[in-house]
C-alpha cells in the first residue's frame, strides 16, 4: 500500500487515534498472551503501517463483549505522518470490526486517560417478550416490562452525584478508590428499546453493567427505590444485582479539555452517542 514518505522527528510525537470497534469478537481492549485483545489488533496493524512497534494507552478499557463508538487512545513515535495517512494506513491493516476514525498530532502534556475530564457510556437493551437475533451481541434483553419513571426517578435520587459505587464494583477492579462522580443518568424509551445514558468523571470495572442491572430489578418491580438506597448505602457488591450482559453496552467517549481540540463525535455516534 501506497503510504506518504517517513519523516524521522528525533524528538518523538505523540499521536491520538479515535477509535470504533465491535467487542463481541474479542475479550476485551487490555493486550493478553493469547492476542485476543482489541490493543493487540491495534498495536498489530499500527507496527505494520510505521515498519515500528509501539505501545498505545486508551481512555477506557472495555471488557470483553463490550463495544466502543469513541476510545481514544495514543501513542508515541519518533515516525511523522500525515493525519490522513494514520486513518487510512491503519486501518488497512485492521479486522472489519475495528477501525480508526481520526488522527491527531497533540503535545506531549496530552494523556488519553489521564486527560480525560469525564466518560460517556450508553447501555441499548431490548425489553421485549422474544430475545433478538439480527440484533444479537449488540443490544441487551430483558422480557420483564419495565416502568421507566421508575427507574429513572430511583437513579436521580440515589445514584447521580459523588458516591461510593463499592456495591456496583468488581473484584477484579483496579481502581485506587471506588468514590467516584456520577454527573449524570438518562433513561428513554424508544420503542422496544431501553437507552441507558452514563455520564460519570470515572467508571470503577463493571460499573455500567451492574447499575443496570440493579435498575432493571428496580423497574421490573422486582426491587424497590428504598432497596437501591440500601444497596447503595451498604457498599457491599453482594447486595446488587448480578452484573449484566455485555452485549448492549458502548463506550460512548470521553471527554477532553478543549485545548486539545478533539473530535467531540464521529458519524459512529449517529446510531448511539451522546
Amino acid at each position: 500500500m501506497a503510504t506518504d514518505p517517513v519523516r524521522p522527528d528525533d524528538a518523538g510525537i505523540r499521536v491520538a487515534l479515535g477509535l470504533q470497534y465491535c467487542g463481541s469478537g474479542y475479550c476485551g481492549w487490555q493486550s493478553q498472551p493469547g492476542g485476543c485483545g482489541v490493543q493487540d489488533r491495534l498495536e498489530g496493524a499500527i507496527a505494520r503501517f510505521l515498519g515500528a512497534a509501539v505501545r498505545t494507552t486508551c481512555a477506557g478499557r472495555t471488557d470483553a463483549g463490550v463495544h466502543a463508538v469513541g476510545q481514544v487512545v495514543h501513542l508515541d513515535s519518533t515516525l511523522r505522518r500525515e493525519e490522513f495517512s494514520w486513518v487510512r494506513g491503519v486501518n488497512a491493516y485492521l479486522p472489519p470490526d475495528i477501525a480508526v476514525q481520526w488522527a491527531r498530532e497533540l503535545p506531549n502534556t496530552f494523556d488519553a486517560r489521564r486527560s480525560a475530564v469525564q466518560r460517556r457510556y450508553r447501555y441499548l437493551l431490548r425489553n421485549h417478550p422474544v430475545r433478538p437475533a439480527l440484533e444479537h451481541g449488540r443490544v441487551g434483553w430483558t422480557h420483564r416490562p419495565l416502568d421507566i419513571d421508575r427507574m429513572r426517578g430511583a437513579a436521580v435520587r440515589c445514584l447521580v452525584g459523588e458516591r461510593d459505587f463499592s456495591a456496583f464494583r468488581s473484584s477484579e477492579c483496579q481502581a485506587a478508590s471506588p468514590v467516584k462522580t456520577l454527573h449524570d443518568v438518562r433513561i428513554a424509551q424508544q420503542g422496544a428499546y431501553v437507552v441507558f445514558d452514563f455520564r460519570a468523571n470515572a467508571f470503577l470495572h463493571h460499573m455500567v453493567r451492574n447499575l443496570v442491572g440493579s435498575l432493571i430489578a428496580v423497574g421490573s418491580g422486582a426491587k424497590g427505590e428504598d432497596w437501591l438506597a440500601a444497596v447503595v448505602a451498604g457498599r457491599d457488591r453482594k447486595l446488587a444485582a448480578p452484573t449484566f450482559m455485555p452485549d448492549g453496552l458502548y463506550f460512548v467517549g470521553p471527554d477532553y479539555p478543549p485545548e486539545f481540540a478533539l473530535p467531540a463525535a464521529t458519524a459512529a455516534l449517529v446510531g448511539v452517542g451522546a
